[in-house]
């Protein structure tokens, strides 16, 4: 079998751990795959402060797939190559839909660098390191001069699954709505905007098929490039919906699962 041309890993329950680290067993194997021609992408609900921090942990370089494909991000050069936004009459819209739908939920808006919430959205990100601005009312969300990247939606009461079944009948083709295992939160993007479509365009350009990618993850934002990919792994810990649709599965991410498949490809 041709070893990958290029490896594209999800983060957060993938290649972490719980603790926000990466084994050294996952990184000496990942850097034995890059060393033996592989391109390594880190694709992420994640912003590009969050892999910022990563990348000096870790030493990774290259670009990475950000906020579920909507930003391309340069980790040598800590800049954003390309990005795919929501626009905040539409953000608008789609909130005052899924207010409808699911009352009670609350909203923020990312623009990659910054979170700006309005003051019901009491949801705290620490990995993030306190990059949250509350907002006197949910009509400035719409008012900032940054681009949105993400419209987040949040609730305290109700389970993220229950939350993207009526968001994504109510919103179709206005936003891209998906989740990536947090307690009752939707991602939601432009329209069009996933993981796999944004890495699709990365392997277009530089001339790398889907047969020659190799992809890991764990939950339904990950959904579109497991299926995308010529070979691709779901870890144990996986989400059921990620469990039933890949065939081939890993150990968790606690057990080096990605570490796992690689050292079977690369020795």
């Amino acid at each position: 079998m041709p070893l990958p041309a290029l490896i594209a890993t999800d983060l957060d329950g993938t290649l972490l751990r719980r603790d926000g680290t990466v084994s050294a067993r996952t990184l000496a194997a990942l850097r034995r795959a890059r060393d033996r021609g592989a391109e390594i992408v880190v694709v992420t609900a994640r912003p590009p402060r969050y892999v910022d921090a990563l990348a000096d942990a870790t030493g990774l370089t290259g670009l990475a797939v950000c906020s579920n494909g909507a930003i391309v991000y340069d980790l040598r050069t800590r800049t954003v190559r390309d990005s795919r936004v929501l626009a905040p009459e539409v953000a608008r819209r789609v909130a005052g839909e899924l207010d409808a739908v699911l009352p009670g939920i609350a909203f923020a808006v990312e623009s990659g660098h910054q979170v700006w919430c309005e003051p019901s959205f009491t949801l705290r990100f620490a990995a993030d390191g306190g990059a949250e601005v509350e907002l006197p009312g949910r009509d400035e969300l719409w008012l900032r001069d940054a681009p949105i990247v993400k419209l987040l939606a949040w609730s305290a009461r109700l389970d993220a699954d229950t939350m993207h079944a009526a968001a994504a009948a109510a919103v179709p083709g206005l936003a891209e709505v998906t989740h990536s295992g947090g307690t009752g939160l939707l991602e939601i993007s432009a329209p069009g905007v996933t993981k796999a479509g944004t890495l699709a365009a990365l392997c277009a350009a530089a001339g790398i098929a889907p047969a020659q990618v190799l992809a890991f993850g764990d939950m339904p934002n990950d959904l579109t490039i497991l299926r995308w990919a010529g070979a691709s792994y779901a870890v144990a810990n996986a989400h059921p919906a990620v469990l039933a649709a890949v065939a081939a599965h890993t150990a968790g991410n606690e057990e080096d699962g990605v570490a796992v498949v690689l050292e079977e490809i690369y020795g």
